[in-house]
């Protein structure tokens, strides 16, 4: 969430934010401006909703979803400004950061490179705040290794490629509501998933992840929250 720039807006956080437990606010260098920080900062607290750094690469214009070649010092730096950013209007709202969720493709690069994610794994330390990310990847390897608090989550409107990996799509696009209630239960009750091509994935799910920029974001909201209700969670 939080990722309006100036006069333009993004996402479906204002809804949204009655359905979740904690949103991901993005730090301003993918999405986001201070203004849009504070004010998506200052409805969630309101509502009792946990607040997280959402830090990204610094690529407006690919909204943080292209790649790029960055050391692990720069990975560092950038997760350190942004969860900084975040955390300061988060205390001025009278709480406190609750965790750090990478954002787009540095959240795929982290994934698969243990040296950049220990980098990421220094910040998170600084913050005493816990890493969410993909399970069996760098993301848990290194939170493991350093002694920092991993939430696995589990991305409901994304896909699996064959290695278990989320596949980052450049634009939201609108998910069918029966398959991501179906892909969810599996999860949380069954730990499996499927990738694009069929492959059985080995999966755990204590979060679940909704991109607020889905022109169907709130609907598939609603069909999570639906099923964690059902099963008791």
């Amino acid at each position: 969430m939080g990722e309006s720039i100036g006069i333009h807006s993004f996402g479906h956080d204002q809804e949204l934010l009655d359905l979740v437990d904690l949103v991901n606010v993005a730090g301003g260098m993918h999405a986001g401006d201070p203004s849009a920080i504070a004010e998506t900062v200052d409805a969630a607290v309101s509502r009792g909703v946990a607040v997280g750094a959402h830090p990204g690469l610094p690529d407006v214009a690919g909204f943080g979803r292209r790649a790029m070649a960055i050391t692990a010092q720069e990975a560092r730096d950038l997760v350190r400004y942004q969860a900084g950013a975040v955390q300061a209007f988060v205390q001025r709202a009278g709480a406190e950061l609750n965790h750090i969720k990478p954002h787009g493709a540095l959240f795929g690069m982290l994934a698969r490179d243990d040296e950049m994610m220990d980098a990421v794994c220094e910040v998170a330390l600084q913050f005493e705040v816990p890493i969410l990310g993909l399970a069996g990847t760098a993301h848990e390897r290194s939170a493991l290794r350093l002694g920092v608090e991993f939430v696995p989550e589990f991305y409901v409107d994304l896909d699996y490629d064959d290695d278990g990996m989320v596949i980052v799509n450049r634009v939201g696009r609108t998910r069918d509501l029966e398959e991501v209630e179906t892909r969810a239960r599996r999860a949380l009750l069954d730990g499996r998933t499927s990738s694009v091509s069929g492959t059985e994935l080995a999966v755990r799910a204590e979060s679940f992840c909704v991109h607020s920029d889905l022109p169907n974001a709130v609907e598939v909201a609603l069909r999570i929250r639906a099923v964690i209700e059902e099963e008791a969670v």
